[in-house]
């Protein structure tokens, strides 16, 4: 079976209210901005557009790759979903139900796990790691010993022994075993979406392979979903099903992971491939795929943000706000990309004629 094709959930999970047909969680309109220190005495007050109006689904058992330029927004949204931050406005739904309204906000962690970049960081220096494992079963009402077994039994899943590790401390392990704690730690509380961001990046090569490997059985066994956010393409190849793109707080395009990678409908999607590191001397990039630098976020650009990098850019381009076209010409459904060249109709010379009714 090839390591991104689906797994079918479970049927006979009770959390499963809307069926499979159903997405696990469903963004509508997700906004997030930061204040500038500063700003606003005496003058306009200016924010950071992190998160600017996003839209997208996560199916049950897939895992959704999301990639971008550092500061692009991606683990905004990321805290966002785990409602580490509270968004400025937008509608959040997991498995049907509004996150904070219907469906209360401990009931949705209980469900909702996030495995973090920095695998150190992330663990309390006080804790042993049954402890640190433990601890968010307690909170949640299960009993020391009950929360102690699950512990040990998710260290031997994620391949540390009980006997040899349950009693360390964070500063003693590798940070290829730390990163299998974190992720043993998210299992702990048996969510249903597990959101990874940036966890492998730390890691040396041969690790990296073995905790993406580990995720592959993980998800197979607990019949998770994954929401899996990575700077290395290579890597999201391997694990995704679907890939999200996001560029300055937007969505640019998402798809099925083949239709992105074969066929990709956007601009920056096509930059970000080339960049792509190439074993074959003759596949070298000679020429940058991209030149300057992202746009301030604090004052994007108007219409397509990606028009003064974007070398197909016309005087369209600069006023209106391209919206996220399906259908695109790979066949696929479900691929769609935010590009006036992709829009029948738009006014760029790209774009397809409208079909006649």
């Amino acid at each position: 079976m090839d390591a991104a094709t689906p797994l079918p959930l479970a049927s006979d999970d009770p959390r499963d209210r809307g069926g499979p047909a159903q997405p696990l969680v469903s963004v509508r309109g997700l906004v997030r901005h930061f204040p500038v220190k500063g700003s606003g005495f005496l003058k306009p007050k200016k924010v950071v557009s992190a998160v600017d109006g996003v839209d997208f689904d996560i199916l049950k058992g897939e895992t959704l790759g999301v990639v971008g330029e550092s500061g692009c927004g991606k683990s905004t949204t990321a805290r966002l979903l785990m409602q580490l931050m509270r968004p400025d406005r937008g509608e959040l739904l997991f498995d049907g139900e509004s996150v904070g309204e219907t469906l209360p906000l401990r009931d949705y962690r209980r469900q909702v796990q996030m495995v973090f970049q920095d695998s150190y960081a992330s663990l309390n220096p006080r804790l042993t790691i049954e402890d640190s494992i433990a601890f968010g079963p307690r909170v949640h009402g299960v009993s020391a010993k009950v929360a102690i077994g699950r512990a040990h039994d998710l260290l031997h899943r994620v391949g540390l022994e009980p006997g040899r590790f349950a009693g360390r401390y964070p500063h003693e392990l590798s940070g290829g075993q730390r990163q299998r704690i974190n992720i043993a730690r998210a299992l702990a509380l048996e969510p249903r979406l597990v959101i990874l961001d940036e966890a492998v990046s730390a890691l040396d090569k041969s690790v990296e392979a073995q905790v993406l490997n580990l995720l592959l059985d993980l998800k197979r066994d607990f019949g998770l979903t994954y929401m899996f956010i990575s700077h290395d393409l290579n890597v999201v190849r391997f694990m995704c099903d679907r890939v999200m793109v996001m560029y300055l707080g937007k969505v640019c395009e998402i798809g099925p992971r083949d239709a992105i990678f074969d066929a990709p409908g956007h601009p920056y999607t096509a930059a970000l491939l080339a960049s792509m590191p190439k074993m074959d001397p003759g596949e070298r990039t000679l020429v940058p795929p991209l030149s300057g630098d992202p746009p301030n976020p604090i004052d994007p650009p108007q219409g397509c943000r990606f028009h003064p990098r974007c070398s197909f850019s016309e005087d369209i381009c600069t006023r209106v706000t391209p919206r996220l076209v399906t259908g695109l010409a790979t066949g696929q459904s479900q691929h769609a990309a935010a590009c006036l060249m992709r829009d029948p109709g738009a006014l760029h010379s790209r774009a397809p004629a409208l079909e006649e009714a």
